[in-house]
C-alpha cells in the first residue's frame, strides 16, 4: 500500500505521534509499503532534512490551529496517488483539511486520536472545552464520524473518550501501539550518558523522560522524591525533556524549596544515544502522568529492561500492573510516592525479576511488528482506494510477517 501520513508537524519535540510516525513508517516500510507525510511545517524548518520519509511541508501553519491555506488545495490534488491517509490528533487544521479534501473523494482516511478526547482534558482545562465545544459539531466531530476507522490504542482509551463530548458518533477500532529499542551496546550508551552528564556516576537515577509539561505530573514527581530522598543518599531525579511550557525553572523552584534542588537534574531533551543511555543508566522509570494515551517513553523504558513506576492515568496501566513489569499508583504525590517507596524497598531479587519482566512484557506486548500486523490487516479489511494502484493483499500479509 501507499500510505500517507498527516500530521501538524515532524518537529521531534512535539512528542509520541511524531515518533510513534517514525517508528512505524520504517516498520512499515520493511513490510512493503510505502510511506510519505504532509505537514504544516514551514519548508525551511531544518528537523525536516533528518525525518526518515518525503514530507511535503505544506506551511508554515498559522497561530495554535494552525491553519495552512495550501493543505486542502494539495490534498486534493494528489489524494488519489495514495491507498489510504491516516490522520494523527485532533484540535488543529490538518484534520479539518483532511475531512475537506476527502471525506467526498473515494480515498479512505483513516485517525488516530492519540489519547486526545480524553475527559481529563475536559476537567483540568474548562474554559478551552467549552471553546472546543464551539466548533466539535463543525470539524472534529465530522473528522471522527467520516473517517473510515478512528483508531484507539487500548480499550481504557477508546472507553473514556466516549465521555468527552455528548455528540460523538465513530468507527471504532483498537490498534495496540508498538516501537522499538535499536540493538545498542547497553554499556556503551549508558557510558556516552554518564559522560556527558558525570553528576549522575554512581547515583541510582529515578528517570522521567517526556515532554515537560503539566499533564505529565512533573510536579508531583518532586514532592514524592523529595518525601523519600532522605531513604538513599544515591537517589538522583532526572526529568529530561522539551519544555514547551516554560515550565522549568517552576520545576527549579519547586526541588529548591523541598530542599532536593542538589538532587534534581534537568538536562533538556535527550535524543539518540543519550536517551537510550539514559534508560540503562537508571534504577526505574516514572511517569506520574494525569492524562497519557500509551507513552512511549513507557514501552522504550521496558525494552531496555527498566520497571515503570506509573500512575493509573496512563492507559497501559492495566497490562503494566498484569505483568508485574511495574508499579502502579493514583496520580497524585501520595500515589508517586507509594510507588517510589514500594520500589526502594524491594529486595534486590525482586528488583532483579521485574526488569526481566520488563524485557518480557515488551516483547510480548509493545513490540513494533504488533502494531504493524494489526495496522495491516484493519487497512486490509476496510479496502483501499479504488483510484489507487492495486498490490496484492496476499503479498502485503507475507511482508507484513517479515517484520516479525
Amino acid at each position: 500500500m501507499k500510505i500517507l501520513h498527516l500530521l501538524p508537524s515532524v518537529d521531534p519535540r512535539s512528542g509520541g505521534p511524531v515518533e510513534g510516525v517514525r517508528r512505524s513508517g520504517r516498520a512499515m516500510q520493511k513490510a512493503g509499503h510505502d510511506i510519505e507525510v504532509a505537514t504544516c511545517d514551514d519548508p525551511g524548518d531544518s528537523y525536516l532534512e533528518t525525518f526518515p520519509f518525503p514530507v511535503h511541508a505544506l506551511g508554515p501553519g498559522r497561530g495554535r490551529y494552525g491553519y495552512c491555506r495550501r493543505f486542502v488545495p494539495w490534498l486534493a490534488a494528489n489524494a488519489k496517488r495514495f491507498d489510504t491517509v491516516i490522520v494523527h490528533g485532533l484540535w488543529q487544521y490538518h484534520g479539518l483539511a483532511a475531512w475537506r479534501a476527502l471525506h467526498d473523494s473515494g480515498v479512505p482516511y483513516y485517525v488516530y486520536v492519540h489519547g486526545m478526547l480524553d475527559p481529563w482534558f475536559k476537567q483540568a482545562y474548562p474554559l478551552k472545552h467549552v471553546k472546543k465545544w464551539l466548533y466539535w459539531p463543525w470539524a472534529e466531530y465530522r473528522v471522527l464520524r467520516d473517517a473510515r476507522a478512528v483508531i484507539f490504542t487500548t480499550e481504557e482509551e477508546r472507553t473514556r473518550a466516549r465521555e468527552s463530548f455528548s455528540l460523538y458518533r465513530a468507527n471504532e477500532r483498537i490498534v495496540p501501539f508498538g516501537t522499538t529499542v535499536p540493538p545498542l551496546d547497553p554499556a556503551a550508551v549508558r557510558e556516552a550518558f554518564l559522560h556527558a552528564i558525570p553528576g549522575l556516576r554512581g547515583k541510582r537515577i529515578v528517570l522521567f523522560l517526556g515532554r515537560i509539561h503539566a499533564k505529565k505530573g512533573c510536579d508531583l514527581l518532586i514532592d514524592a522524591f523529595a518525601r523519600v530522598a532522605s531513604r538513599d543518599p544515591a537517589l538522583h531525579l532526572v526529568i529530561a525533556g522539551p519544555d514547551e511550557t516554560s515550565w522549568v525553572p517552576t520545576l527549579r523552584a519547586q526541588a529548591q524549596a523541598a530542599g532536593i534542588a542538589q538532587r534534581l537534574s534537568l538536562p533538556g531533551m535527550l535524543q539518540g544515544d543519550l536517551k537510550w543511555g539514559a534508560f540503562h543508566a537508571s534504577d526505574v522509570f516514572v511517569l506520574p502522568s494525569h492524562q497519557e494515551n500509551f507513552g512511549v517513553a513507557v514501552a522504550e523504558a521496558l525494552g531496555c529492561g527498566l520497571p515503570a513506576l506509573i500512575s493509573n492515568k496512563v492507559n497501559v496501566w492495566r497490562e503494566i500492573d498484569a505483568d508485574g513489569a511495574g508499579l502502579v499508583a493514583a496520580d497524585t504525590v501520595d500515589g508517586t510516592e507509594r510507588n517510589l517507596l514500594r520500589w526502594i524497598e524491594l529486595a534486590p531479587e525482586a528488583r532483579k525479576a521485574m526488569r526481566a519482566q520488563a524485557i518480557r512484557t515488551f516483547n510480548s506486548r509493545f513490540r513494533i511488528d504488533t502494531m504493524v500486523s494489526a495496522l495491516t490487516a484493519l487497512l486490509d479489511t476496510h479496502g483501499a482506494s479504488t483510484g489507487a494502484r492495486e498490490q496484492p493483499l496476499t503479498a502485503l500479509r507475507e511482508a507484513a510477517q517479515q517484520t516479525r
